[in-house]
């Protein structure tokens, strides 16, 4: 797929382009193409509440996944995405890290709601039986006191979007509720740029024809 080397441009520059679509330049290393289908992943975290990324449509949701010998690389790209796009959550208290308002676009209509980035950090726990997915509740709880972790214990991000083990893994899902691009494996600098430039750009977007275009047909995750 190509990369994102350019700066980006404001609004009135590309909005015409993105009008028509929006580049898949960010899609999963081993080069297959983004999938064009809405899907609604839900899951519950650490406190039993439950999560849909169908109740986040209009803005961009960066599902940044692993299973357990990629825990500590996740969260440290989760981290470092969601100060990217929120960078008050640098001196925030942990209770209002992941309340802090998004950065705005530049040319951003007046009066016009910016679409957020939810950076939702997932554990890949299908190993976990159910008789001890209580305890594993309690180790979250205690590794994450308060930002929301989901916890995927019947493997759906590997079936849906693929799993490299030990290494940190992006679903990048854009305001219409569609996959836009995967990466599966270690994210390095020049594709974390690459990332948020492809974030920023399908946040643009929500202000062309795309936004109303009809979606196709909901793809729900079977639990």
């Amino acid at each position: 797929m190509p990369r994102l080397r350019q700066p980006l441009r404001p609004v009135p520059m590309i909005l015409a382009a993105l009008a028509a679509a929006v580049p898949a330049a960010w899609a999963a290393r081993a080069g297959a193409e983004p999938r064009e289908r809405v899907v609604n992943v839900a899951m519950e975290d650490q406190f039993k509440s439950r999560h849909e990324t169908g109740a986040l449509r209009g803005d961009v949701v960066v599902l940044v996944y692993s299973e357990r010998r990629g825990a500590e690389a996740a969260l440290d790209l989760g981290r470092r995405l969601h100060l990217h796009f929120h960078p008050t959550a640098e001196q925030a208290t942990a209770t209002e890290w992941s309340r802090q308002p998004v950065t705005p676009l530049p040319g951003w209509p007046a009066g016009v709601r910016t679409p957020d980035v939810h950076v939702i950090p997932v554990a890949c726990l299908p190993e976990v039986p159910r008789a001890l997915q209580t305890v594993a509740r309690s180790r979250m709880r205690t590794d994450s006191p308060h930002v929301p972790v989901w916890l995927d214990f019947a493997d759906d991000m590997n079936r849906l979007f693929g799993t490299v083990p030990g290494e940190p893994n992006v679903a990048i899902i854009d305001t219409l509720g569609r996959v836009h691009g995967v990466q599966n494996g270690h994210v390095d600098e020049l594709e974390f740029r690459e990332l948020t430039v492809t974030v920023d750009r399908l946040r643009l977007a929500a202000l062309g024809p795309a936004r109303t275009a009809a979606a196709p047909a909901s793809v729900p995750v079977r639990r």
